[in-house]
């Protein structure tokens, strides 16, 4: 299966949204010309993304979401190519849909949107991939489908006031 979709244990209400968030990251690859690669998600609380973003990123902190690529470095040869790995916090995904007033299958969206970019070789530590990242987020929304009381086509950077 090109897109696996999992949760930790313990977290039976985030369950509800794998499925979602499944046929959200399918229709992102298939939009960016990847749907023959393998992505992995996790959906996670805020302590088990902060451990992650500590030992992979040294940043003491929780964060929405992390990028793990698999097509940096030697290639590893598989039957399915591997995209990567994405951990959303479910705890930050809820809080951010509370403050920018929208459901949480909005942000949810936004939040795998920016992630799969970065997987793909998006960026934005410098001021012009800033720009070119974020016009990227809003040019995949747009071309997903929207969630229905919330048809979101501003991502994560523009929000931020990185452009």
């Amino acid at each position: 299966m090109p897109v696996e979709v999992i949760t930790d244990d313990g977290m039976p209400s985030w369950a509800d949204h794998r499925r979602e968030v499944e046929r959200l990251a399918a229709q992102c690859l298939k939009a960016l010309d990847k749907a023959d690669h393998e992505l992995s998600i996790m959906l996670t609380d805020d302590e088990h993304i902060r451990v992650l973003n500590r030992e992979y990123r040294e940043k003491d902190e929780s964060t929405d979401v992390l990028s793990f690529c698999q097509l940096e470095g030697d290639p590893f040869v598989t039957p399915v190519p591997m995209l990567g790995d994405l951990v959303i916090s479910m705890e930050t995904a809820e809080r951010q849909a509370v403050d920018m007033g929208h459901p949480l299958a909005a942000e949810l969206r936004i939040l795998l949107v920016h992630g799969v970019l970065h997987l793909v070789g998006f960026d934005h530590n410098e001021s012009r991939d800033r720009v070119s990242m974020a016009k990227a987020e809003d040019e995949l929304l747009e071309r997903l489908p929207a969630v229905p009381e919330w048809p979101t086509t501003t991502g994560l950077i523009a929000r931020a006031g990185g452009t």
